[in-house]
């Protein structure tokens, strides 16, 4: 029986994800390399360039240091598929670059490859029968695929995001309503920082980091890097905390596994540290192996046939097959982590960021009223296809889809008024 306890809360030392938004010339990637500079304290910076090779401008120029310029490698990137985009970040993670900045990110989305362009491929595949409706479910998968990847990437990442201006109509008037992210709806969910520019000047209108709540600055760089540098330098260090683990008095192999399992689901099995005892350069991972193959006992958590308990060992233990060993390296850890067979594996529930996002989403539609709650609960059911009295109870691809329907209208000119007439088709049919 599994037990659930509560440890006690620290920060770690985490890596900046930051996002700057903004129209073509706003200042955006000499924005994101002016606070790479800060936050890769010298290390490596690389930029993966969508933008036809625009970052080679602020590139310096050899022999012209009066020029000024930024240094940083470049990747430039024509075929913006979230395939492309994961094997770009393998390449900063082995190529350990201290800051990755991918400009724009809206090509991800929009450009040429994009998730946009993968959900127009799949509908017009023979095998889909739904359209559009039923071609988003593939690409919700390489879409989380492609974040995952993009926001564990194990230094700090700064990606670009183009914007639009947003209009309504009512009747036959057309009313500016502000600017519109070219992403997915809710996008900035995911970042820890997010900066509109406009002409130079860059206002924070998203932060999880109090100093710079509603901040505004001309030409934002190496002072706004520095905040996000001290917010982040306030927790512990992720890696040194595993090792205090390690060395701590009574380790058991139990344990060891256990701190092979977090280190592996955060990347840091490479991470470079001195070896505790000896002072040599060493790898996390090996370090896990070692120290958990000294605590390793006879055998770890095998059970005794019935009746032979005692009988084949003299202290009465049982002594069985041998348990996987650390020193098998990788052999072994995937068992650790190792999910159990997708058919007794229960449905990821909803996440945080999707909740965040379903009330502005439910808006566009005309249901982001306090007082609408049973009608969107209603709605919600119809759509996902079962009754539910929470939006708890979703689970991840439930909202998902419940999402990726309410932005489908939600973006039309009678958004409102086709979603509902959706609705009650859906109301209409039986059971």
């Amino acid at each position: 029986m599994s037990t659930f306890t509560f440890a006690p809360a620290t920060r770690e030392t985490a890596k900046a994800r930051i996002a700057l938004q903004g129209p073509g010339g706003s200042g955006k990637t000499k924005t994101a390399l002016r606070m790479a500079e800060r936050l890769a304290d010298g290390g490596p910076i690389g930029v993966v360039d969508t933008e036809r090779g625009s970052a080679k401008k602020y590139a310096i120029v050899p022999g012209r240091p009066d020029l000024g310029g930024h240094e940083f490698g470049h990747m430039p990137m024509a075929f913006c598929s979230p395939e492309n985009l994961i094997a770009a970040v393998k390449a900063a993670e082995e190529a350990r670059l201290a800051v990755l900045i991918v400009d724009s990110w809206s090509h991800f989305w929009a450009g040429k490859g994009g998730l946009l362009a993968r959900v127009e491929e799949e509908s017009k595949k023979s095998s889909n029968r739904g359209g559009k409706f039923t071609a988003w479910a593939p690409v919700n998968d390489l879409e989380q695929d492609m974040l995952d990847a993009l926001l564990t990437f194990p230094g700090h990442v700064i990606v670009t995001m183009r914007t639009k201006n947003d209009y309504s109509m009512e009747g036959k008037t057309v009313t500016k309503v502000g600017v519109k992210t070219v992403q997915r709806e809710g996008s900035e969910y995911e970042f820890d920082v997010v900066i509109d520019m406009i002409e130079g000047t860059g206002t924070v209108t998203k932060t999880r980091y109090e100093p710079l709540y509603n901040a505004s600055v001309h030409h934002p760089g190496e002072d706004f890097a520095d905040v996000i540098l001290e917010q982040l330098g306030q927790g512990v260090d992720p890696v040194q905390v595993i090792v205090d683990a390690l060395v701590a008095e009574g380790l058991t192999y139990d344990r060891a596994l256990e701190l092979y399992s977090q280190a592996q689901s955060r990347r840091l099995l490479g991470a470079d540290l001195l070896h505790p005892e000896t002072g040599e350069p060493a790898k996390l991972g090996d370090l896990i192996k070692e120290y958990g193959q000294a605590a390793k006992p006879v055998t770890t958590g095998v059970t005794p046939p019935s009746g032979q308990a005692g009988e084949q060992a003299g202290e009465g233990e049982y002594s069985g097959p041998p348990a996987h060993s650390l020193s098998d390296a990788e052999a072994s850890a995937p068992a650790v982590v190792k999910a159990p067979p997708e058919q007794d594996q229960a449905p990821e529930p909803v996440r945080a960021p999707q909740m965040r996002m379903m009330h502005a989403c439910f808006a566009k539609v005309g249901l982001g009223h306090k007082d609408s709650r049973a009608q969107r609960l209603r709605v919600t059911s119809l759509i996902i296809g079962r009754e539910i009295s929470s939006a708890n109870e979703l689970t991840k691809d439930e909202a998902q889809t419940l999402l990726d329907t309410l932005t489908n209208f939600g973006d039309r000119e009678n958004g409102p008024a086709d979603f509902a007439a959706m609705v009650d088709g859906l109301a209409s049919q039986p059971a």
